[in-house]
């Protein structure tokens, strides 16, 4: 089946790039499921044989009515229709449950397939593709791909034989008459090939619709509070309206195009029709009349053929509809990974945690330095503070150890190995992260602290908890830690997210504890419980701490102060205090403050 459908497409679309899609396309689904299609299939072939049977059973129904005395011949007319529309009902309802089933699991299969891979992108590629964007491709075009195959395989398959079928019923009861029936084909498909043109160009601009839809939605759920304190409800409703209806419009558009045939195939069916039954009245070329049974027989074959052509020339443009789809599917699943494991990664050694930067140099996508030539050791089992103006790469220093970019220049080790050359498991294993940030999963309290360590026991999590000095809050919610916390801790206040996340951090136990403004969203309170708490946590781990706020580092074993990509001063607080320079700046304009 696969040989006659790669045969077929140059039939399907005009694009050379397009046919050699949808052959991947093809290649790639329908071997895993080849039974199912198969049996489809066959249901699809008793579907045209029955269909063809039927416009037959029409000549031999009006020939036994007119010869009613032949009751043998009556009731064998009349038990070969019964047992051909049961048939045809039969083999109708398998087709399309079969084909169904087979349809269901390649989105399903299509859609993991995509979401794997994003898996596997790196953090620069989300910060350069838009999430409305990312939904589309996973959701939407999955089920055009899966369009796309069912229209191929029943065009092939089903009408393509129905269509045969009925032909050979017209042939067989009146060939001149079907010659002259058979111009309707080549006049139709040469207008389907103006329409073609027109439904690629309305793809594209429906399916950027559709993503601006998902955006403004997307915007409105995560940015709600903005939208009320601006009053921007009016705005926001104006993008909504005006996306709805570029998409309602270009909609219209597809569906007038698509449509389209309609009335070419009708016009040229009705003139045909026409002619057939002014030539069926004549004697062509000297021949007997046909007989009524003969006439009936040809006239329902080709009525019936009607449906099965038109689907065959609506083929191409449903095809086209739902190559945007596909074409979209394929770039994102050829989009090149931003961020690659090694080939033999090696596992990180059970070590104390020490960081190593040497001579590491680092620019994100617009090219400028954000890390220069930079060497720099974090001890192992200390606290290293990272303080300076905004811009100054402290947070970047921590990407790079949580290796969610590679940096161009140097190696950053971890207990003497470069981490490029490490599995992406054993190093994120032996690191815990805590972000200004927060995020939060839309599940339970005990399971937004266990996704640390999913084989911990509920006394380790609350224990956890404790640490983190959440548990007092978390015993106050209505159901405890198994209260649902809403779509990234909706129901919760900032201190409380944040407390979450440091418990997380806790529970993982790893030997490197990464902190990017842990404490930015805590009242004085919970500031000064959350320290008391990290200094139990920190204590023996090799801790990296960004901080603007000077009063959360000023006890760390080491505070690097960072401008431009460089570290320009580095020792204790009381030894950057004696130096007099930058970071005494700091640490005097925040004690005024």
């Amino acid at each position: 089946m696969a040989s006659l459908l790669k045969n077929w497409l140059p039939a399907f679309t005009k694009s050379a790039r397009d046919n050699s899609l949808l052959w991947r396309l093809l290649r790639d689904s329908i071997p895993e499921h080849k039974n199912r299609y198969f049996l489809a299939v066959m249901a699809m072939i008793v579907v045209a044989l029955t269909t063809a049977s039927t416009a037959w059973l029409m000549g031999e129904i009006v020939d036994s009515m007119n010869d009613s005395d032949n009751r043998a011949r009556v009731y064998w007319v009349a038990a070969a229709v019964a047992l051909t529309f049961m048939f045809k009902g039969l083999a109708s309802f398998a087709q399309a449950v079969l084909m169904a089933r087979a349809g269901n699991r390649i989105v399903a299969e299509k859609q993991t397939t995509l979401y794997n891979r994003l898996l596997k992108q790196g953090v620069g590629f989300f910060s350069t593709t838009e999430s409305s964007d990312i939904l589309m491709r996973v959701t939407n075009s999955a089920q055009r791909a899966r369009s796309v195959i069912d229209v191929i395989v029943t065009s092939v398959v089903r009408d393509s034989l129905t269509l045969i079928g009925l032909i050979a019923v017209m042939v067989y009861q009146q060939p001149v008459l079907s010659l002259v029936s058979l111009v309707v084909g080549p006049v139709a498909m040469f207008g389907v090939q103006k329409i073609l043109a027109r439904v690629r160009e309305v793809m594209k601009q429906e399916l950027k619709s559709i993503a601006e839809i998902i955006k403004v939605v997307q915007e409105t759920a995560t940015g709600v509070r903005v939208i009320k304190t601006f009053s921007l409800e009016g705005v926001m409703s104006d993008r909504m309206d005006q996306a709805v209806r570029n998409v309602e419009k270009r909609n219209n558009k597809i569906v007038r195009l698509e449509n389209a045939t309609a009335p070419l195939m009708d016009t040229i069916t009705g003139l045909a029709i026409a002619s057939v039954v002014v030539l069926s009245s004549v004697s062509l070329f000297g021949g007997q009349p046909a007989s009524p049974g003969q006439l009936m027989s040809f006239v329902t074959a080709f009525l019936m053929a009607y449906e099965p052509a038109k689907r065959l020339m609506r083929m191409r443009v449903t095809i086209e509809h739902g190559m945007a789809g596909v074409r979209m599917m394929f770039e994102l699943l050829d989009k090149p990974i931003t961020l690659l494991e090694a080939e033999n990664p090696v596992e990180l050694p059970d070590g104390p945690g020490h960081v190593k930067f040497d001579k590491v140099g680092f620019s994100y996508t617009d090219g400028k330095s954000i890390i220069r030539d930079m060497t720099l050791d974090f001890p192992a089992g200390k606290t290293t503070a990272l303080v300076g103006p905004s811009g100054g790469g402290k947070s970047t220093i921590l990407n790079l150890i949580l290796r969610l970019y590679d940096p161009q220049e140097g190696i950053i080790q971890i207990d003497g190995v470069d981490i490029k050359t490490a599995s992406f498991a054993s190093l994120r294993e032996k690191i815990s992260y805590v972000g200004q940030d927060t995020f939060l999963f839309s599940n339970t309290v005990a399971e937004n602290i266990r996704i640390a360590r999913p084989d911990a026991t509920d006394e380790e999590v609350v224990e956890a908890a404790r640490v983190a000095h959440a548990d007092e809050f978390i015993r106050d919610l209505p159901n405890g830690y198994e209260t649902k916390i809403g779509e990234n801790g909706a129901f919760l206040s900032g201190g409380q997210r944040q407390r979450l996340a440091i418990a997380r951090a806790v529970l993982k136990e790893a030997p490197i504890l990464v902190l990017d403004e842990a404490t930015s969203a805590l009242d004085a309170n919970s500031e000064a419980l959350v320290k008391s708490a990290l200094e139990r946590v920190t204590e023996g781990r090799t801790t990296i701490v960004v901080a603007h706020r000077l009063s959360t580092v000023i006890h760390a074993d080491q505070i690097c102060y960072l401008e431009d990509g460089r570290v320009v001063e580095r020792g204790t607080r009381d030894e950057l205090l004696a130096k007099g320079e930058k970071f005494k700046d700091l640490y005097e304009m925040q004690l005024l403050d």
